[in-house]
């Protein structure tokens, strides 16, 4: 299989398998998209890529990593981000949304701020809601999350997921790994609670299958397709494992998810062995165990390996994340250096002056 064939994931085709992953820009002002990610989003819809990933969008204000966060829980960030996924309709890519809380890794500054960390509540900081109440490391004390305040965490992922929909997305995924909030619950490092969302990994996933089936109900069977992000592993002693996640993956197969989009870590500092498509090994295991369709990411820099793991059988799609931000037209460039034709489909008509040859 070739990284420039087609795929279709529930209601969706794609025109190619080279993504580019969700990474968080810091630049909205009260979660509205703007000028930059107009440019941001619009330039790589014009390099080739099959699927362009917004950011992850907090479901409401305090599901934001910071201040400067996208979001989608009104009516204006939903008109910004029309606009923005016409753009890239037009450029013939489809766009995904990743909808996210970030739970216990909320309330922080930016990364480029001069003073790093947690946001003090007299500056707009907030405390944030986690599984437990464990902080993060570098990050405020968090409130244990009650059932109430669960479900209304449920609602507002299916009411950003309606407002997603609103504006022509093509894929929504929940964000469920990286330490944010649904990982919080999954990984037994994070959540010590002994009611119905604690405990056992049937427990753990408890939340996240009920934002899936939230979801699911709201899109319908015409509507975007459906995503989840996961951690596959925590790299840590008596944390979250592969063989955890596949169980939770074949869960979420059963419950409509189309892809499971494999990454790791995040919960804690850890050694994790990065290195070239270090994480690739993961998503090959769940796929297989799972029998769910996945995607690579982490550390895939050059076309040839990206198209090694498709060809391979090894992931379904390759989700590319710094190569995309240092060159836009990454998936043009791919194309090129993997002999796909017609690549002239691939090359925005104000460009085709400048293919190469």
């Amino acid at each position: 299989m070739s990284l420039f064939a087609p795929i279709t994931l529930g209601r969706q085709t794609f025109r190619n398998r080279l993504w580019l992953s969700p990474m968080c820009q810091y630049s909205a002002e009260d979660g509205v998209p703007g000028q930059w990610h107009l440019v941001h989003v619009g330039a790589r819809a014009s390099g080739g890529f099959g699927l362009i990933f917004a950011e992850a969008t907090a479901i409401c204000p305090q599901a934001r990593i910071s201040l400067a966060d996208t979001g989608l829980w009104n009516d204006r960030q939903e008109q910004a981000w029309q606009g923005i996924v016409d753009f890239v309709h037009e450029r013939g890519a489809r766009i995904g949304i990743q909808l996210s809380h970030a739970g216990r890794k909320a309330s922080l500054r930016t990364p480029w701020d001069a003073e790093a960390g947690a946001l003090p509540i007299e500056d707009g900081g907030w405390t944030p809601v986690s599984a437990s109440r464990t902080a993060f490391p570098g990050s405020p004390e968090p409130t244990e999350a009650t059932e109430a305040e669960l479900q209304g965490i449920v609602a507002d992922f299916a009411a950003s997921a309606v407002r997603a929909r609103g504006a022509g997305f093509d894929v929504v995924e929940i964000q469920a790994g990286h330490g944010f909030l649904l990982h919080s619950f999954l990984s037994p490092l994070s959540n010590d609670r002994t009611d119905q969302y604690g405990g056992s990994l049937r427990n753990r996933a408890r939340l996240l299958l009920q934002v899936v089936d939230a979801i699911r109900e709201v899109l319908g069977n015409t509507g975007p397709s459906l995503f989840v992000r996961l951690s596959a592993t925590d790299w840590l002693d008596n944390g979250l494992t592969i063989h955890d996640t596949a169980e939770v993956s074949g869960w979420l197969r059963e419950h409509g998810v189309d892809l499971v989009d494999v990454s790791s870590g995040g919960l804690l500092p850890a050694d994790i062995p990065l290195g070239p498509g270090y994480q690739v090994p993961l998503a090959q295991h769940i796929g297989a165990k799972a029998d769910v369709p996945v995607a690579a990411v982490g550390l895939i820099t050059s076309p040839q390996e990206a198209e090694g793991i498709v060809a391979s059988g090894t992931a379904d799609a390759v989700f590319v994340g710094r190569a995309g931000l240092a060159d836009p037209n990454f998936g043009l460039r791919a194309a090129n250096e993997l002999g796909h034709e017609p690549a002239e489909q691939l090359w925005q008509k104000q460009y085709v002056r400048a293919m190469w040859k």
